[in-house]
């Protein structure tokens, strides 16, 4: 790598908040398969997109579908998984768009790496709190099913660990809370940090 060298330009991250007219960030989703994370991130940027802000959303599935489609699940792999992810939302976020992502995310040293990458000061961290008795309940895609009978390993909550955040920006525990009262928190949440700074 000694010969590749960083490529300024002339337009910077402020310019392009400018011209969108708010502020960019990373907003991460993280919890259990089954939890909500895709459904809120997904209510979420359309709440976004109707108040006009630039967004772009970044989900488990369709990341590995595509560029990630060579990784599995193990640590190593989703440890690789996250840091890919990180950098695109990097770019997504100088970018001057509102980025959300959706990831299981199980370790905590790769969430902090995302916050290392982007600098923590760009991440919103938000946990959704859901119970795996209440992600089993839903089992959307069945995972729960096949690692109960054997056909998926490495199933986070399962046969992989999930180590919740110690300290996220917002936890949202859903098991008893409407879809919509849970977007509604978040949204609040997110609305007070788009105001660009004067400067």
């Amino acid at each position: 790598m000694s010969n590749v060298f960083q490529q300024d330009y002339q337009i910077s991250r402020k310019d392009r908040q400018k011209l969108h007219q708010h502020n960019s960030f990373l907003i991460w989703f993280t919890g259990l398969s089954g939890s909500g994370k895709s459904t809120l991130a997904n209510i979420i940027e359309h709440e976004l997109h109707q108040l006009k802000i630039s967004t772009y959303t970044l989900d488990g599935d369709n990341i590995r579908l595509g560029i990630n489609k060579s990784l599995g699940f193990s640590e190593e792999d989703r440890k690789e998984n996250i840091r890919r992810i990180a950098e695109i939302s990097k770019l997504f976020v100088d970018a001057g768009i509102v980025t959300l992502a959706a990831f299981v995310s199980p370790y905590i040293k790769d969430r902090d790496s995302i916050k290392a990458i982007l600098g923590a000061e760009n991440v919103i961290e938000i946990y959704v709190n859901t119970s795996l008795a209440e992600c089993e309940r839903r089992d959307v895609k069945g995972l729960y099913k096949k690692a109960r009978l054997g056909e998926i390993k490495n199933m986070t909550g399962l046969t992989a660990p999930y180590q919740a955040p110690i300290n996220p920006d917002l936890e949202i525990i859903t098991d008893n809370v409407t879809i919509e009262q849970s977007a509604k928190n978040i949204l609040d949440f997110i609305l007070t940090k788009l105001t660009l700074k004067n400067e």
